[in-house]
């Protein structure tokens, strides 16, 4: 099927014009007018954004397709404007040899509606004990991690840094030293104190990260940290930053937005790291204002309804992110003047796409359209992924995904248009 969507507002290079958009041989270009071609669509009142990349998504297959598929995951990741996302390796098996990211790889292949880029994990089984092969991954591996676990021994991240550099991949840490989360599921702070609750203490998360930019240092590795939620870890990166170490990090839509105070006795306010206090949030912001944070990633981490159904103390970590983030970011970062549109279309598109290299421009046919007219309440019920639990329920948004193409496929069109 070819397209023309005419007179379109198209954000290219923190600037929009009007144009038509003619999709067609799997390509996208660019008129002030055109012959109408295939089906035309008036998006005089929509606007045309790259197609956003995600770099940290759980899409749980193989091993645990009763929490998400590779399906269903990217039929999300679609209908929230994403054209690629990096998919962690916290699966069964394991992505730590060829065979087995082979069998991710193959269900990729048959399932996935937009591109989806494997992480390989760190050390075998994610045991923290024996790394992987670096050198037959690293040009099938759009990165190493262990997410969801750090790497507890300096010892082997060094080793681990020291093949990433040879192999020139990515080292994408989950920063946790388990010898300081005394038993914690949410932050230790004023929530905590106050309904009894066991914290995750922020030094737990920034002392690592200090660590490992040491190691990054000294070996002169590519270091990515994922999902960071404590000042400290802004401050130390941007330091790293300015001593020229090769880091970048991510923070996720809900430690933007939330502070530890807003917490409900619900399996959906449930994540690691945990929603920390409003000094921490600040810190976030001001971090993606100055550039000290890179990218925004969702962490879209689904589980059944019973595993979120056990309140805070006894839930299971993560919650889903990939229907929810963008009209979330614009609603309360662009449409309330903490950032501009350009500046969320790079924590979101440009950022992801040249440190982790994926190349999904607007004119090879990836990107996404959105009613910025459109407002609306979060409701999980409708929701693509199999994952219902998000601390943004019920929350008011403005700025709607209405469709996303990818390499000139149309893989998300709201059904009411």
């Amino acid at each position: 099927m070819e397209y023309i969507l005419e007179k379109a507002n198209v954000l290219i290079n923190g600037k929009i014009d009007k144009s038509d958009v003619i999709v067609k041989h799997g390509m996208a270009s660019f008129a002030d007018s055109c012959e109408p071609v295939g089906k035309v669509i008036d998006a005089s009142e929509l606007f045309i954004l790259p197609g956003l990349i995600d770099v940290h998504v759980h899409f749980r297959e193989p091993g645990f397709s009763y929490k998400e598929t590779i399906k269903t995951g990217t039929m999300a990741a679609a209908r929230g404007g994403y054209t690629d996302v990096c998919t962690m390796p916290n699966l069964n098996p394991v992505p730590d040899s060829f065979e087995n990211l082979s069998a991710q790889m193959d269900l990729i292949k048959k399932d996935a509606v937009i591109g989806v880029h494997p992480y390989c994990s760190i050390t075998k089984a994610e045991s923290g004990e024996e790394l992987v092969d670096f050198a037959k991954l690293s040009g099938r591996a759009i990165a190493f991690s262990d997410d969801g676990k750090g790497v507890q021994s300096a010892e082997l991240m060094e080793r681990a840094m020291l093949e990433a550099k040879k192999t020139g991949s990515i080292i994408a840490a989950h920063c946790e030293d388990n010898s300081l989360l005394e038993g914690g599921y949410i932050h230790k702070g004023e929530y905590a104190a106050a309904h009894g609750h066991r914290g995750i203490s922020s030094e737990s998360e920034y002392r690592q990260i200090e660590r490992d930019i040491g190691i990054a240092k000294k070996t002169g590795c590519a270091y990515h940290v994922c999902h960071i939620s404590t000042a400290e870890s802004v401050e130390l990166i941007r330091q790293a930053k300015a001593d020229g170490v090769d880091i970048t990090c991510e923070t996720a839509p809900h430690y933007l937005v939330f502070n530890d105070m807003q917490l409900k006795e619900d399996g959906r306010f449930k994540m690691n790291p945990p929603i920390r206090g409003e000094r921490d949030r600040l810190a976030l912001i001001e971090g993606i204002k100055d550039g000290t944070i890179d990218m925004i990633a969702t962490d879209h981490a689904p589980h059944s309804a019973e595993e979120k159904s056990r309140g805070l103390e006894r839930s299971l970590m993560g919650v889903v992110g990939l229907e929810t983030a963008f009209p979330v970011l614009y609603t309360y970062l662009v449409k309330a003047g903490v950032i501009s549109l350009a500046k969320l279309t790079e924590l979101m598109h440009y950022n992801p796409s040249k440190r982790f290299n994926i190349n999904s421009e607007l004119s090879n046919g990836s990107f996404a359209v959105f009613d910025f007219n459109s407002e609306y309440d979060i409701d999980p019920k409708t929701f693509l992924s199999k994952g219902r639990a998000t601390p943004f329920s019920g929350m008011k948004v403005t700025g709607e995904c209405v469709m996303t193409f990818y390499k000139g496929e149309l893989v998300w069109h709201k059904s009411t248009m």
